[in-house]
């Protein structure tokens, strides 16, 4: 919350989007937000993918969408047990669908143009710092898409 307040002059004016853990977006806000987007920021629990539809996800094409940031794959007990007990439905193909590299490379092909994305599972904290480190050098310092993910990995 504090970030977003910090760059919040440096956004557009259509910035739109659910912050909080008080609720679940439904899959009908997840569409719309997804759509509707020319940036689109995940900043959560677990998998991203574990989130949105597959079927929905590959039947749509999102072109509007530029960059997507997802810092996801942080874990907590109860994110765990969810995810766990979500998984126990799922194939062991639409469980692989879910982890990074098959996530950036669906939503590639969905028509989002950049991918930035967490690799392994991490804390809050250390995805608040990535934030940080995004928000400071595409709001502020004006950087593009690659050279911030060049400051990200250094």
């Amino acid at each position: 919350q504090k970030i977003l307040e910090k760059y919040h002059d440096l956004f557009t004016l259509r910035w739109e989007g659910i912050i909080g853990n008080m609720c679940t977006p439904s899959q009908a806000e997840w569409e719309q937000l997804l759509t509707n987007c020319s940036a689109f920021l995940f900043y959560g629990m677990e998998r991203f993918m574990s989130h949105v539809l597959l079927n929905w996800l590959v039947a749509t094409n999102i072109p509007k969408c530029r960059l997507m940031i997802l810092l996801d794959l942080v874990r907590s007990q109860q994110s765990y047990q969810r995810i766990t007990n979500s998984d126990v439905h799922k194939s062991c193909v639409r469980i692989a669908l879910e982890r990074p590299a098959e996530t950036a490379m669906l939503l590639s092909l969905a028509g989002v143009g950049s991918v930035v994305a967490t690799q392994w599972y991490t804390s809050l904290e250390e995805n608040a710092e990535r934030l940080e480190i995004l928000f400071e050098n595409l709001l502020s310092f004006r950087k593009m898409t690659g050279q911030t993910v060049c400051v990200l990995q250094k």
